[in-house]
């Protein structure tokens, strides 16, 4: 039964926190969870809301350290990360943020203690001893905090108590890996409580740097918190925690994608990446793909093409380093106030995290894309004060609930990037062009037209008829020393560009529960969010090639879409010496309103039904990335708008039934959702630059102007636009208690997350950019139709003495889903199963425990992202980040 699919709806029996509340839920107390996921303390059964609860002690039987290991318990639930850990992003019922741009906030929300982390990935680190995790699903903002479209997930770090307690654990697992986590609580008199808790964890990496001698995606960080609780009385409390954490850690490397891992990962017909392969071609790293005899030619190892994607022995640029560091602090006070009968709730945060992370960008031994380790190495930086007040309490004898706040917001956001071309850049973008001009160069001299022994990558007879003026004519004079010159580029490109960022936003809201009837309540929310955001940049480049390039060949652009491809190459992302020193700003400014109405009948103290809409917001932004500002091609510094980096606020309707049943001995939650997206942000990389779109769809039929490779069909009247992304399923979360010693969870979410038909670029009715002209009618990427997940608990008493036993087993079952947001073929991932386990002796002495742990038991293979080897296109490529191997260990734990 254990693996059979499941949840986390109720995953241990636990203590209620208020008599009261556990009189209102049902005369078995033992598997009473209480949850303050509507902003005041309520029995998970009672809230009308789909919500995952997870206890401390699953959460520690799970092997659970950051928010990415809830995968495992919550099959609503997916966190996972690319080219670096800080851009980690959490998607519920398959909507998250996707891509890597800071300037997109998170569509999942995550909240520790009360306080908003500036992004998902921020809490991709270690959170130390934790009191639970409660996972919302759906839109959210009425109940205080920051607005999510999404979700939210809320992590409840332990708290002092008035009691001394001291406690250590200490783990030694495979690839010499070594966790030590300690604490102490203690009473200072009878008003106050500290508590102090650190954690170190250090491991070797899961890849193998083979020419560089040194291993990736290592782990190497540390934790630590310190918290004061003072209580001078019953009715006021006020809880202060500060928390520091450092990461050293290189991150992220990926492998070449083979068919092994996706069956479509082979040679389209004409080379065309949207052109579904057939699946007895070769594969995309053979020497049928006219681009890997160049990688090899030009110091590409072939045993990078040929292993195994999961083979982790990667082949990367001599003296390229994917060395990272990560910071981040801050320090919160939570008041509580209860006079009468309204209870005052004060959260104030301040917190300041900082990643950087060097890069071998371009995955492959030769030079093309690096960023150096450094304060620029793609460096983002947030500063965030938060303030949330809330005064809730009750009227009318008790029929009303009522709470109202407010929540303000200062964000500082600053993007730092260093992105420079390789030594071998311009050889090796000229060999794509030479590769171009096959078909009809080297038809007519019979040869080879690339060749990446030579310093332009054009053999020798291809280069001289080419000169002399057999293939481009009167033109020849200028394409000559362009190609020259693009060949040139070496080490070249961003000396250092700079984005802040600021983000202001304040909001109030209310929310409101009628009991209407003693089984029939009335809930209703509201939220007013303004939020403004200020634009500058300022850019450092070298890149002297584009602009001499440029004004070469501008006489005769519009002569041949190969001039324009030089061109383009030579400024690639708008990496040119024209935006040296150049400076830009912008500001945008919302107001919006959203807002939940639920209905919900409690027939008997067992048994809740509910009905609700809400609707949800996503804040809009800036595009963090010159590629961004225009067109390489038809770059004009004295035009640059910086209106070009701007999207739209992202809004949902989301529409929700369930129910829910509660015993000592059995619960079920049942819920069916359709949730639709208007504006929804989409960020995705192309295999050059990112971009980032608002999707819509059209109500009238676009012909397939959407799915075609021209830029300009596919519009569609402003009036006439609809949602564009609808995710719409059932989701079932159970529990089940037979014995004290047995505690068995289930869970299974059906999510069909698709793009709609007729797809358009925002609401304005602009034609889908090509790159995207797979998405119409497909599911969205990292979206599978069906995740289950279950668990398995057994304590049994050992003997007389208190000694008990622990046999825990956790599974996730997830179907097949594509890991592209392009939805590129051969980006497909499998459907697969992980298994986690847990098994060893606790209450030795009424003191410690040992233990044995596996995390993904059956060392399953399975990516997170596959992505376009940058720059390999058209000629395509692809390229992913592995999800991590099989781990093992032992850890021993004691308390004082």
């Amino acid at each position: 039964m254990a693996f059979v699919a499941t949840p986390a709806f109720a995953q241990d029996a636990e203590p209620a926190a208020d008599e009261n509340l556990v009189d209102n839920a049902s005369v078995n107390t033992e598997n009473v969870i209480v949850v303050t996921a509507q902003g005041r303390e309520q029995v998970l059964a009672d809230v009308p809301v789909a919500i995952s609860a997870v206890s401390a002690e699953t959460l520690e039987n799970s092997g659970t350290s950051d928010i990415r290991e809830l995968n495992q318990v919550a099959p609503s639930l997916l966190v996972s990360s690319t080219g670096n850990e800080a851009n980690g992003s959490a998607r519920i019922r398959g909507i998250g943020t996707v891509g890597d741009n800071p300037g997109l906030e998170s569509s999942v929300a995550v909240f520790v203690d009360g306080v908003y982390r500036s992004r998902s990935g921020n809490a991709l680190s270690e959170l130390g001893p934790l009191d639970r995790v409660e996972i919302l699903r759906g839109p959210q903002g009425t109940l205080g905090g920051r607005n999510s479209s999404a979700g939210l997930i809320n992590v409840y770090t332990a708290q002092p108590e008035f009691s001394f307690e001291a406690y250590g654990a200490f783990t030694y697992g495979n690839y010499d890996a070594i966790r030590a986590e300690a604490g102490i609580n203690a009473p200072i008199g009878d008003t106050v409580a500290a508590r102090i808790d650190g954690v170190y964890f250090k491991r070797d990496g899961f890849y193998n740097d083979v020419v560089n001698d040194t291993d990736i995606n290592n782990r190497d960080r540390y934790l630590v918190r310190g918290q004061l609780l003072f209580e001078p009385t019953d009715d006021l409390s006020f809880r202060l925690v500060g928390d520091y954490s450092k990461k050293d850690e290189a991150c992220c490397a990926a492998t070449f994608v083979q068919p092994e891992f996706a069956p479509l990962a082979r040679v389209s017909p004409g080379l065309d990446p949207f052109t579904r392969p057939q699946p007895g071609a070769p594969a995309l790293t053979s020497t049928s793909n006219p681009i890997v005899p160049v990688l090899i030619g030009l110091g590409q190892d072939q045993r990078a093409l040929t292993q195994s994607t999961f083979n982790r022995d990667i082949y990367v640029t001599p003296g390229r380093s994917y060395e990272g560091s990560t910071e981040d602090y801050g320090i919160s006070g939570e008041l509580n106030w209860e006079f009468g009968n309204v209870t005052l709730t004060s959260i104030t945060g301040y917190r300041e995290y900082e990643n950087t992370q060097g890069s071998d960008t371009d995955y492959t031994q030769v030079d093309i894309l690096y960023r150096a380790p450094g304060d620029f190495a793609g460096a983002r930086q947030f500063k965030t004060f938060t303030q949330e007040v809330r005064l809730n309490g009750t009227a009318f004898n008790d029929r009303l609930d009522w709470l109202v706040g407010g929540y303000y917001a200062n964000e500082d956001l600053q993007v730092r990037d260093n992105l420079r071309f390789g030594e071998q850049y311009g050889q090796f973008v000229s060999c794509r062009l030479a590769i171009a001009l096959q078909p009809t160069l080297g038809a007519a001299i019979g040869r080879t037209v690339a060749d990446p022994s030579q310093a332009n990558c054009f053999d020798p007879v291809a280069f001289g008829a080419i000169q002399a003026g057999g293939v481009f004519g009167a033109a020849t004079p200028l394409v000559v020393p362009a190609l020259n010159n693009l060949a040139s580029i070496s080490d070249a490109g961003s000396t250092g560009d700079v984005y802040n960022q600021t983000s202001e936003n304040f909001a109030f809201f209310t929310h409101n529960i009628f009991h209407i009837t003693d089984t029939v309540d009335l809930t209703l929310g509201l939220r007013y969010t303004n939020e403004t955001k200020d634009f500058d940049a300022t850019f450092g480049n070298d890149n002297t090639v584009c602009a001499t390039n440029r004004a070469l060949l501008n006489p005769i652009l519009s002569a041949s879409a190969f001039f324009q491809g030089i061109l383009s190459l030579s400024c690639q992302g708008n990496s040119t010496s024209e935006l040296n020193g150049v400076s830009l700003s912008d500001t945008r400014d919302e107001d919006e309103f959203t807002g939940t109405g639920i209905l919900s009948w409690k027939p008997n103290p067992d048994l809740l039904f509910y009905g609700s809409y809400s609707r949800g917001y996503k804040a809009g932004g800036f595009n963090l990335d010159r590629s961004a500002l225009s067109d390489p091609v038809t770059f004009n510094v004295a035009a640059l708008d910086p209106a070009n980096l701007q999207f739209e606020e992202e809004t949902v309707s989301a529409y929700e039934i369930g129910m829910k049943y509660s015993t000592r001995e059995f619960g079920l939650s049942v819920a069916a959702f359709r949730q639709e997206f208007s504006n929804f942000q989409l960020n995705t990389f192309n295999g050059s630059v990112f971009l980032v779109q608002n999707v819509n769809a059209c109500g009238t039929d676009l012909g397939g102007g959407d799915q075609d490779a021209s830029p300009t069909t596919g519009a569609c009247a402003a009036d006439d636009t609809v949602p564009g992304v609808i995710a719409q399923g059932v989701e079932m979360e159970a529990t089940l208690n037979p014995v004290r010693a047995v505690a068995v969870t289930f869970g299974l979410t059906y999510s069909d997350t698709a793009y709609e038909n007729d797809l358009v670029g925002n609401d304005t009715g602009v034609p889908l950019d090509p790159a995207l002209r797979l998405l119409p009618g497909d599911n969205l990427s990292n979206a599978p139709e069906i995740v289950g997940t279950s668990s398995f608990t057994w304590t049994p008493e050992i003997g007389t003495s208190g000694l008990r036993g622990l046999v825990y087993l956790n599974a996730r079952l997830t179907s097949d889903y594509n890991t592209g947001s392009d939805l590129l073929y051969g980006k497909e991932q499998d459907g697969y199963v992980l298994v986690n386990g847990r098994i060893g002796i606790t209450n030795i002495a009424d003191r410690f425990a040992i233990e044995g742990w596996v995390q993904n038991m059956f060392d399953v293979d399975y990516t997170q992202v596959a992505f376009n080897t940058p720059f390999v296109a058209p000629q395509q490529t692809y390229s992913a980040y592995l999800a991590e191997p099989r781990t093992y260990g032992v850890t021993v734990r004691g308390r004082f």
